[in-house]
């Protein structure tokens, strides 16, 4: 076991580094914080993605994309800033499942554009009542004429305000449970247009996290994705990736936080002396640094294990639900070590909470995550019987 970075993972990581600093960050500094970002802005962004080669992190370098491994790709993810983290995971996911579970024919005609970042993409799962259950989803699709029409309402989507490209899972139909069978259905807004709109949030305000409404909307018969009942299959696949990835967009934020308690740490007196040289505030450093340390590595053992082909569903769970809980605490520790000066707008790790406050919920919530790794430890469904 080796925990050092070979030549070529440091290259990729200074690279990613270097490509936020000057193509990403002036493009977020130039806009309101608390605002989405025009779609001109997101394209330029996704431009500089492309040219690193994570837009398509998990399709193989034949069919157009980065072939890395989920390791690399975790390292050169934990550099970008997280609202821009989330959106590619959004875009990246669901290229990958279309890749999987489409035709040559169509992965011709959907993903060069995606691909090269002059169209954004989405998956739309969630529904009002419908969470972490997709086995409950209610959006209809049912045959029409030589087509396909979507009824249904989806909500939490990111990327949605700006897509081109949504795919949406539908209900098909039921199984001998009564539970739904699912189906993917590609869904390119210039031919099908659909109605969204923004949900204001918490944090990661300058994202798109929004709704959409499909009123018996058409689309080509072939946009259909995969065998009928294959979703679920795919949902899980990439969730198990996705999962740590989320993490490590925490442990960005509460290096962010660390980085920032230090220096103030080395700057601030209090009691004739500067506070760094207090114990508690050396205390509470050395849990924020703990918190980003093992945040950083239960994620990276959750995507090496993808990478070694082992069940990767209890070490993902863990590591998104623990590298969460870990680093809003380790935030919330350095706005104390700031005192009064933490709480502030100026110093911007207000933002930095927000932020770190919204990642435990996408892609499985840590109650659920908790029973997802119940389940791998017992072998026991807590979900159903």
């Amino acid at each position: 076991m080796d925990f050092a970075l070979t030549q070529e993972q440091q290259m990729m990581r200074d690279a990613a580094r270097a490509m936020v600093a000057t193509e990403i960050d002036p493009v977020l500094d130039a806009h309101d914080p608390n605002s989405p970002l025009p779609k001109a802005a997101m394209l330029k962004i996704y431009a500089a993605l492309a040219k690193l080669g994570i837009t398509a992190p998990r399709i193989p370098e034949k069919d157009g994309g980065g072939g890395l491994r989920m390791l690399d790709y975790g390292l050169v993810f934990e550099q970008l800033p997280p609202m821009v983290a989330i959106s590619l995971m959004a875009h990246e996911c669901t290229i990958a499942r279309i890749w999987a579970e489409t035709t040559a024919e169509n992965r011709e005609r959907f993903l060069p554009d995606l691909i090269a970042g002059r169209k954004i993409c989405c998956t739309a799962t969630t529904e009002p009542d419908v969470g972490s259950d997709p086995r409950s989803v209610k959006t209809r699709v049912v045959k029409d004429g030589g087509g396909l029409a979507i009824t249904g309402r989806k909500m939490w989507i990111t990327n949605v305000t700006i897509c081109d490209v949504m795919n949406v899972s539908c209900a098909e139909g039921t199984d001998a449970r009564g539970l739904s069978k699912l189906r993917r259905v590609v869904v390119e807004r210039d031919k099908t247009p659909f109605e969204t709109r923004e949900i204001p949030t918490l944090g990661l305000r300058q994202g798109h996290l929004g709704e959409a409404t499909l009123d018996g909307a058409r689309v080509p018969a072939d946009n259909a994705l995969g065998n009928l009942g294959d979703a679920a299959r795919m949902l899980t696949l990439t969730w198990n990736g996705n999962r740590p990835l989320v993490g490590l967009a925490a442990t960005n934020l509460a290096q962010r936080a660390l980085d920032k308690a230090r220096e103030y740490a080395g700057i601030r007196t209090q009691f004739g002396k500067r506070i760094g040289g207090h114990q508690l505030i050396q205390k509470n450093l050395a849990d924020i640094e703990m918190a980003v340390m093992t945040s950083r590595l239960i994620c990276y053992h959750a995507l090496d294990a993808m990478d070694r082909g082992e069940r990767a569903n209890g070490p993902s769970a863990m590591a998104k639900r623990y590298a969460t809980a870990a680093c809003e605490q380790a935030v919330s520790m350095a706005m104390h070590i700031h005192g009064a000066m933490g709480i502030s707008t100026e110093l911007g790790l207000e933002q930095i909470y927000r932020d770190v406050r919204m990642l435990p919920i996408p892609d499985g919530t840590n109650e659920i995550l908790a029973l997802i790794q119940g389940r791998e430890i017992t072998g026991q469904e807590a979900f159903r019987t």
